[in-house]
This record gives structure tokens, C-alpha cells and sequence, in this order.
């Protein structure tokens, strides 16, 4: 069995409100030198050996992410 984490994020032209909410909320809180949050999504998947990094791509476009809006990064842990 291996770990594998899809990290998904919006694309860099997309507007992020959440992300925006905690960058303008973090100065109220004391939080100084924070100029921009970006928030994303973060998956772990547990997958047998038989799974391979075709396969991984296509559930990361196909089912985790939005491709229109969406970039994802596919990592191996183990």
C-alpha cells in the first residue's frame, strides 16, 4: 500500500473569497506580514501497488478538482 496526496488549488487568475476572508482576518488577530492566503484542498488517498500514475491523474482531474478552475499536484508519499 502506498500514500498518495492530491493537493488541489485554485488557479492563480481565479478569485479566492475564502482565501481573501482569512488574509484580511489574520491583521485583526495580530497576524502582520501576511500579504495573501490562497485555500485550497487536500486529499490522502491509500492505494495498492496496482494503481498507477495514469490512473491517480485521471481521479485527480476527473473527481477531485475542477480543471476549469483548479490546478492539482499528485505526490507519491510511500
Amino acid at each position: 500500500m502506498a500514500r498518495v496526496v492530491v493537493d488541489v488549488m485554485p488557479k492563480p487568475e481565479i478569485l479566492d473569497p475564502q482565501g481573501q476572508a482569512v488574509a484580511n482576518t489574520l491583521p485583526r488577530l495580530g497576524f502582520t506580514g501576511i500579504s495573501d492566503v490562497r485555500q485550497g484542498k487536500h486529499f490522502e488517498l491509500e492505494v495498492d501497488d496496482t494503481v498507477d500514475d495514469e490512473t491517480l491523474a485521471k481521479i485527480a482531474e476527473g473527481f477531485l478538482s475542477n480543471p476549469v478552475i483548479e490546478d492539482f499536484v499528485v505526490r507519491r508519499l510511500s
